[in-house]
């Protein structure tokens, strides 16, 4: 593929030369932007309201913003005082996207997510093992190709983002993703070259983070604690003052390597007792019968249990889970705790364990509450998730978008 199929953004100007009143516009363009991205068509008063600027100076923004292909006008639901006549609202303009990548031990997921989340497209591609960071590429690069003609048509595609089970450093490489078998590969350097495009990569718990803060139950929370379970592991997000947490070399995150029992099962890291080796579905699948549950079968499966194996063990992952929750809630002392995955399927069946272990056991924790709350975005948040790392640069500086 070549550069020319998608046409991405040209790279952002430096600001050297600008003055302070460029700077200011610059934030509240990029304030404008964010805010009708994670929350969808606002009016022009709402915008007004929620950024504290003026009318003229709103007005001013989003007819820059309307020039620049980056949002449009929609019927609204408020009335302007004269029968029949609704204001218009603004909205993200959907057309402009990203590509968002997954890569698990069993399946390469690629979709196409316009501005405000939107998921135009899906394609999965299941395999037999975990594929190498060659095949993945290829596997990516075909199921692009797949979407090529539609994209020429109807998008314009900023980049690519990819979200990876393991640790990912600044540059995309990944330093090792043990589910994925990869060690020390420039992974995104590699789909970049090959789609002709920028991708962005990061942990797949701490992409989980942002989407949940910026589309699901974490919208206006500062301080958020993500948990995400899937088949073979456990990751955490960390948003911090609302800032997500990475780290040296953006490796923050890795909660399920928490000890939780020395003595206990071993762990692919090489120590006992993980929060990852001791709650995992794996541990749980061959009890119930079946293997490769989703999250909806799994709701299903618990909320029927009736087995005394099963509901034994599903009670002594969640005591471990409770210890790993009030020492993460004691560290880092957030607003809301979100349970994604495999760890919301428990949440549903053991809410009052789990939530007894963020709201008792806390130091300090007289006079504020925390919320316990299942991740919102279910299927969705890995479709929508990657591609808030492509849509970075645009989001921050929407006057450098030449798309």
């Amino acid at each position: 593929m070549t550069p020319a199929v998608f046409e991405p953004a040209t790279p952002l100007a430096p600001p050297t030369g600008r003055t302070t009143n460029d700077l200011i516009r610059q934030q509240n363009l990029a304030s404008v932007l964010s805010l009708l991205h994670s929350r969808g068509a606002l009016s022009r008063a709402q915008l007004g309201a929620t950024t504290g600027l003026n009318r003229s100076t709103v007005t001013g923004l989003v007819m820059e913003l309307t020039e620049l292909g980056l949002v449009r006008e929609a019927p609204g639901g408020e009335r302007t005082g004269k029968v029949g006549r609704p204001t218009l609202d603004i909205e993200p303009e959907d057309h402009v996207a990203a590509l968002s990548v997954r890569a698990e031990p069993h399946a390469v997921t690629v979709a196409l997510v316009g501005l405000g989340g939107v998921v135009h497209a899906r394609l999965r591609h299941d395999t037999a093992s975990a594929p190498s960071p060659r095949r993945f590429v290829q596997i990516v690069a075909s199921s692009v190709e797949a979407m090529r003609a539609d994209i020429d048509r109807h998008y314009r595609v900023v980049g690519a983002g990819l979200a990876v089970p393991g640790l990912v450093n600044a540059n995309g490489s990944v330093l090792v993703s043990p589910t994925l078998g990869w060690r020390r590969d420039p992974v995104s350097a590699r789909l970049s070259d090959e789609l002709g495009m920028p991708v962005t990569a990061g942990n797949d718990a701490s992409i989980g983070a942002l989407a949940e803060s910026r589309f699901g139950v974490g919208v206006g929370v500062g301080n958020l604690l993500y948990l995400g379970g899937a088949m073979h592991s456990i990751g955490g997000g960390l948003i911090i003052d609302g800032t997500l947490l990475r780290g040296t070399s953006g490796y923050a995150g890795e909660l399920g390597h928490t000890v939780v029992d020395p003595r206990g099962r071993a762990c692919v890291c090489g120590r006992r007792g993980c929060l990852e080796a001791e709650v995992s579905l794996d541990l749980l699948e061959p009890l119930l019968g079946r293997r490769k549950l989703d999250e909806d079968e799994l709701d299903v499966e618990l909320g029927v249990a009736r087995n005394p194996r099963v509901m034994t063990e599903v009670t002594r992952q969640v005591e471990m889970l409770s210890l790993a929750l009030t020492n993460f809630v004691n560290a880092f002392a957030p607003e809301t705790v979100v349970l994604s995955g495999y760890l919301g399927a428990l949440l549903s069946v053991s809410r009052e364990r789990l939530a007894d272990a963020v709201r008792v056991h806390p130091l300090g924790a007289e006079g504020r509450t925390i919320r316990l709350e299942r991740a919102h975005l279910r299927s969705r948040l890995m479709l929508v998730g990657p591609a808030e790392l492509a849509f970075a640069d645009l989001l921050s500086n929407p006057a450098g978008f030449r798309g």
